[in-house]
């Protein structure tokens, strides 16, 4: 068993702040009707910072260090407002808040996976547990604000970005590279990906359906039945 990495307060902060940011940085997109209050920019800046370090020890069997200190909620919510704040003069600068949104997912995935990595999990388990991590927070998000879960759906490269630097994360881990290192390495390959990803407009092939005769044709008894056939003698 490898001595268990120790994540420092003032890093599991970073990312629950920048987190928090980025919840408020969405949120200032609704209008009409679904625009939020401070309560609500709150309640997602919460949900974005708590989300991945939340997946990341539930799945560890760990206690939820977001449940161990003041420091988080009082963070979380401060960056929230922050954010919100900020929302304004980065209205224009969408290519801040994609920045900010690679770095958040870099952070979460690289401390999920140097945590799993350092408890004895297998290398893919541990890359499941960072990419989990990473994306958690936005999913949590999407649930609490009744939106499609942004993952599940084509666009720019998301859970992949995270899922690239965990990879690498996890296999520099295998050539004893320090874990700080290695996370470091995580949070830039992470955070390029995303980029090249929404600057190219790249995503995942998109799911087609697959057009079937509508014949059932199963046993092989029934005739294939085509518009510009004759009808069939029976």
């Amino acid at each position: 068993m490898e001595s268990q990495f120790f994540i420092p307060l003032w890093l599991d902060l970073t990312a629950v702040g920048l987190g928090g940011v980025q919840g408020a940085l969405f949120a200032s997109g609704f209008q009409g009707q679904r625009r939020l209050d401070l309560l609500g920019v709150a309640v997602v800046g919460i949900m974005m910072g708590f989300g991945g370090g939340m997946i990341r020890d539930l799945l560890l069997n760990e206690p939820v260090r977001a449940l161990q200190s003041n420091w988080y909620l009082i963070v979380a919510i401060a960056a929230a407002l922050v954010g919100m704040l900020l929302a304004g003069p980065l209205a224009r600068l969408n290519g801040v808040i994609v920045g900010l949104d690679a770095i958040v997912i870099g952070m979460f995935g690289a401390l999920g996976t140097s945590k799993a990595l350092s408890l004895g999990l297998p290398l893919l388990p541990a890359v499941f547990v960072g990419v989990a991590a990473a994306v958690g927070g936005g999913v949590a998000r999407d649930v609490m604000m009744g939106l499609p879960i942004a993952i599940m759906h084509v666009g720019s490269l998301y859970a992949v970005a995270a899922g690239a630097g965990c990879l690498v994360l996890a296999l520099l881990h295998l050539f004893d590279v320090d874990l700080l290192i290695a996370g470091i390495v995580c949070v830039a390959v992470t955070a390029v990906i995303r980029w090249l990803a929404v600057i190219f407009d790249v995503s995942l092939p998109e799911q087609r359906m697959l057009y079937r005769r509508k014949v059932a044709t199963e046993t092989g008894l029934i005739p294939i039945v085509r518009p510009d056939d004759p009808s069939p003698s029976i």
